[in-house]
């Protein structure tokens, strides 16, 4: 058993509830949102313009105290735990400046990422790009309205994510959720199956926004297959969340599963024939992994453990593994968060096989949503091991990727 660290009591008492897939729509919720301390990219409306986050130089002692303590950060900080530098190493945080940023994508060349975050003031969250090698964050979504699960096209140009900005009542949605957080001190996160959420397409830029999706119900959760030709999501077009498929410009949309519960969260095998996703059929909220064929012909349950959380599955690029998230709820055990583990697959185009499993991560932080680079020699994922306590982007060379290019 790992000792209880406090600044994970929060998450702690917010994943230890008899519902942990609620707790999972709630991630964020419990984290405070204090503002940055590490770096000098300052999230504030004054030093924002048309959505760009900007560099802004801290003056005055204030300012210099918060460096001193970003400096200490920086050095005696977050570092990888001894199980973490078997898999792990060059830890450094990618988003600075929001109360909270997340589940973020890599650009096909690798130099970019998409993310969603919340953009200070606002209580939903938005889509933004960044290159990796700076902190300057471009807002691309509307500004309005709940966003998610944004994805890079093949060929870089282009990008998708899901909106509800669209949303006749979006004011009163709006003033609801802020007035929430007036009450609460911050507005706690929930997932919400908004039934105003589609899917669009935009340029890299922003502009020329496209619906995909035009349904009753939720429709988000998308990616594109590796061809390019293909986007796989979630939708409750027909009253259950399930797995569809429609090509690249938002036609011929079919339905791959058809299970109670929900099923979600889907991505590609890198030869377009899988697909793997989470659900949680056997058990609300006690969500497992599964992969299907693209055609819904052949299923596999991955894991089948029903005290733990299961999610987030995302491929390496070599197909030889992937990676998810997972939180353990036996009975007994004192409440925790979730680590990131890997399973080695095996499958042809009727045959998958899930085999080894491997813990990557152990810190005392809320490690989740974990994603390769195009080349397979870095993971980035969402996680809590900020030095207040937020959630933010992080990134780090993954050293079986690497030994791998190298040969």
């Amino acid at each position: 058993m790992r000792p209880r660290d406090k600044r994970a009591e929060p998450f702690q008492a917010s994943f230890s509830n008899s519902h942990p897939w609620r707790a999972v729509r709630r991630f964020f919720s419990c984290v405070k949102a204090r503002g940055l301390v590490v770096g000098i990219i300052v999230a504030d409306p004054r030093v924002c313009h048309n959505g760009v986050m900007k560099r802004s130089l801290v003056i005055g002692c204030c300012a210099l105290t918060l460096c001193f303590a970003s400096s200490a950060f920086a050095a005696d900080g977050p570092q990888l735990t001894p199980l973490e530098s078997k898999h792990l190493t060059s830890l450094r945080q990618v988003t600075f400046g929001f109360p909270r940023a997340g589940e973020g994508y890599f650009s096909p060349d690798g130099q970019w990422i998409v993310f969603q975050a919340y953009p200070p003031g606002y209580p939903f969250y938005q889509i933004y790009v960044q290159r990796l090698d700076e902190r300057e964050a471009r807002r691309i979504s509307t500004g309005r309205g709940r966003t998610t699960c944004a994805y890079f096209s093949r060929d870089g140009k282009k990008l998708i994510f899901a909106s509800s900005h669209t949303d006749p009542k979006l004011t009163e949605t709006e003033d609801k959720a802020r007035a929430e957080a007036k009450r609460a001190g911050h507005r706690r996160y929930q997932w919400d199956f908004d039934e105003h959420m589609e899917i669009y397409e935009c340029n890299f830029d922003g502009s020329g926004l496209k619906a995909l999706t035009n349904s009753p119900g939720y429709d988000a959760e998308g990616s594109f297959s590796f061809d390019g030709k293909q986007i796989v999501f979630t939708s409750m077009r027909k009253g259950n969340p399930n797995i569809y498929i429609m090509d690249a410009d938002g036609s011929h949309v079919r339905q791959v599963t058809h299970a109670s519960g929900y099923n979600g969260g889907p991505f590609f095998s890198p030869d377009d024939r899988w697909i793997i996703f989470r659900s949680d059929r056997q058990r609300k909220d006690m969500l497992q992994l599964y992969a299907i064929s693209v055609d819904g012909t052949h299923e596999v349950q991955l894991t089948n453990n029903l005290d733990t959380v299961n999610w987030a599955p995302y491929f390496h690029p070599s197909e030889k593994y992937l990676i998810w998230c997972r939180a353990d709820y036996s009975p007994g055990r004192p409440p925790g968060g979730f680590d990131l583990f890997t399973m080695e697959i095996e499958h042809d185009p009727t045959h998958f096989k899930g085999g080894a499993v491997t813990q990557i991560t152990d810190a005392k932080a809320v490690d989740i949503l974990p994603v390769y680079s195009p080349d397979g020699t870095k993971l980035m994922w969402t996680s809590t091991r900020t030095s207040d306590g937020t959630s933010q982007l992080w990134i780090a060379d993954w050293l079986r990727g690497m030994k791998s290019a190298a040969k």
